[in-house]
């Protein structure tokens, strides 16, 4: 959803008055719409994806998300959202992203893979049971060479991965705003400690507190 909600801002029209990016979040869905279709004036329907040629509306707010670590690689906007779908273990073809572009409008669907099925609320229950709460004298325990602060951190880091096992790198880096290179090192000085673990891929592997 980040990705969506990036390249809307960042490829928006914004010499359209009166109309602005907005998200409109359904049971089953949450659609993702920005003033201004593709750049080309092209439709996408029919087309390959990872194959249109990428066109930079807005180059300079590209480059401030790309800078600030929001954004990827030039062009790889529907590769990325197309593969984080696929590799989720509830992956459905069935609910794919769809991408809908004219001259004027953009709109990104992106389906809740959880919808319909009994996974959500195993999930839920999961995380009732699984919720683990960490206090920061036994992580001092644990992590002895830590400052207050950095306990503060990997307490807040902890809670998280129990919260949500699927929560990815990045987006625990943005919700403690730090830099890639903190949150790093962050988890790497957990997982050598023995405190976590990583099973299965960055795309779809989930974390386990040890």
């Amino acid at each position: 959803m980040l990705e969506g909600v990036v390249n809307a801002l960042i490829h928006r029209n914004y010499l359209e008055i009166g109309s602005e990016v907005h998200i409109d979040m359904f049971d089953d869905r949450i659609e993702i719409y920005s003033p201004g279709g593709m750049v080309s004036g092209i439709s996408l329907e029919g087309k390959n994806l990872l194959k249109i040629p990428s066109k930079r509306r807005n180059p300079i707010l590209a480059d401030i998300f790309s800078r600030l670590k929001y954004m990827e690689r030039r062009g790889s906007g529907f590769k990325k959202i197309l593969a984080d779908y696929e590799g989720q273990v509830e992956f459905d073809e069935t609910k794919m992203p769809v991408f809908d572009a004219d001259n004027d409008d953009f709109t990104l669907t992106l389906y809740n893979l959880n919808y319909g099925t009994n996974y959500a609320t195993q999930v839920n229950e999961n995380v009732i049971e699984n919720v683990i709460e960490i206090s920061e004298e036994k992580m001092k325990q644990l992590m002895p060479e830590y400052s207050k602060k950095k306990l503060t951190k990997a307490c807040e880091i902890l809670k998280m991965i129990s919260e949500n096992p699927n929560i990815s790198i990045d987006e625990l880096r943005i919700a403690l705003d730090v830099t890639d290179r903190t949150i790093a090192r962050y988890i790497s000085e957990l997982k050598d400690k023995g405190i976590i673990e990583r099973k299965g891929p960055d795309n779809g592997g989930k974390w386990k507190i040890k």
